[in-house]
């Protein structure tokens, strides 16, 4: 059940962002939610996390904004409301619903939140990740979607590292530690 459960919503997030109105473009799928959930499979162990809920909650964390370009800067907020209605429409269990609603509403390093729950912290963690080690996709994010200039967009990129790096735990900071002082050094 859950296994065809997770496929679904795969399917429903991955057409999302294939949509003409997901302002990200389709690479957010393949450079951004599904490094995510490679991370959060990666780091679940370390945080004690449940593994599915992370999951989940990694499939779903930038759903609201793909979806809704208007929710983008709340998604964090919006997020966990989308991400209810998915999984009530596919019969999750409503424990598990809330774990997964509450590790998106403090996935962002953008906004000042207390991880709750080991799953909140290992998602937030899996998506800075991400951010580190996905720096094209950033740089195609504010030069193309964006279409910032030079500047801008290298103090955009510049900063979204410095939050993401912040929200690192120390031993996930530990992996991504050589990758993140490079890319400061070449912005």
């Amino acid at each position: 059940m859950i296994e065809t459960m997770r496929d679904s919503i795969e399917q429903i997030v991955e057409q999302a962002c294939a949509a003409d109105t997901n302002i990200f473009g389709y690479d957010i799928w393949t450079h951004h939610i599904l490094k995510v959930i490679e991370n959060t499979k990666r780091l679940a162990s370390h945080f004690d996390a449940d593994p599915e809920i992370v999951e989940l909650a990694a499939l779903l964390h930038d759903y609201a904004s793909i979806k809704d370009k208007a929710l983008y800067v709340d998604h964090h907020i919006h997020g966990p409301i989308e991400a209810e209605k998915l999984l009530k429409r596919f019969g999750y269990p409503e424990e598990k619903t809330e774990a997964v609603k509450d590790a998106i509403a403090t996935h962002r390093a953008s906004v000042k939140v207390e991880h709750r729950s080991a799953e909140g912290a290992c998602l937030a963690n899996a998506d800075a990740l991400s951010h580190i080690e996905q720096i094209p996709s950033l740089l195609y994010l504010v030069y193309v979607h964006h279409g910032m200039g030079i500047d801008e967009g290298k103090t955009w990129v510049k900063a979204k590292l410095q939050r993401s790096w912040l929200k690192l735990r120390e031993d996930v900071q530990d992996i991504v530690r050589d990758t993140y002082e490079a890319a400061l050094q070449i912005l």
